[in-house]
């Protein structure tokens, strides 16, 4: 890629702003970009989908790297122009990058990549925690996930029992994957700045992760448990069995959620699945 004009200018050609009702925050610095796309690497020619790229800041950076084919799923059709110019002859483009106008939250990744794909985005704030459950749990699985969410959901993924951001997000995140937060980003670095401070999160997916119908438990557990975060499981977990649930997983009923490790969770949705057969 060469001569691109800057990231500031191509907005101002395209007389493009941030829109509120979509969560967007652009990230222009391309230092800031480079060195996500290097936390989320090597890709060794994998697909990469990039969610939300805006006036693409993170792909022109992705078009730097190692990664093939690369799928940008845009919702807001006003950036559709200015992304298709990153990839083109005249500024020496690759022919590797592939559009698609839709709602990520819809979108059926199977359907556009082959192989091994990794997932780099700055996701939408208003989206990004239903994302990251959707490619956690759902039949599609990346080969790694490097996301860019508020720094408050950020630190609820890769909470630890007994910290105060320890939740459902933490347990189901970690049920499945790997997740270690990577980047911390303050707020100046956007445009227009949002009210929060911003990090970076890499998961990359557990080869032993839960079967689907495991993973349903789990979720109905975590809810009713951190439902009532304050209340031992026993009362918590009432409709799902109570001080039963928790003795049959090895667990004591005086407990609270948030002391509460992955595997001893697990042990509740396996003993919650027994309970129903």
């Amino acid at each position: 890629m060469t001569d691109l004009p800057s990231l500031r200018d191509s907005l101002d050609a395209h007389g493009l702003l941030a829109k509120k009702s979509f969560g967007q925050h652009f990230l222009l610095d391309l230092n800031v970009t480079r060195k996500i796309v290097r936390l989320a690497g090597p890709f060794e020619g994998r697909a990469v989908i990039e969610v939300g790229p805006g006036p693409g800041g993170l792909t022109r950076a992705l078009l730097e790297s190692d990664a093939g084919s690369i799928v940008l799923v845009e919702k807001d059709p006003r950036f559709l122009p200015l992304l298709s110019e990153l990839d083109t002859p005249e500024f020496g483009g690759s022919g590797r990058l592939k559009i698609v106008e839709g709602d990520a939250l819809k979108v059926r990744e199977a359907e556009l990549v082959d192989g091994p794909t990794h997932l780099v985005s700055n996701l939408p704030y208003n989206v990004g925690t239903p994302l990251l459950i959707k490619w956690l749990t759902g039949p599609w699985t990346p080969y790694a996930l490097t996301l860019m969410f508020q720094k408050e959901v950020a630190e609820r993924i890769v909470a630890a029992p007994g910290e105060d951001a320890y939740g459902r997000l933490a347990v189901i995140s970690q049920a499945v994957a790997e997740a270690r937060l990577v980047m911390h980003l303050p707020a100046a670095a956007f445009t227009p700045p949002p009210k929060v401070a911003s990090a970076v999160v890499h998961l990359v997916p557990r080869p032993d992760r839960p079967d689907a119908e495991t993973l349903k438990r789990l979720e109905r557990v975590t809810a009713a448990a951190f439902g009532q975060r304050r209340k031992m499981l026993r009362s918590s977990l009432k409709t799902l069995g109570g001080a039963a649930l928790c003795e049959a997983a090895g667990i004591s009923p005086e407990d609270r959620a948030e002391v509460i490790d992955l595997a001893g969770f697990l042990r509740m949705a396996a003993a919650l699945g027994r309970s129903a057969t």
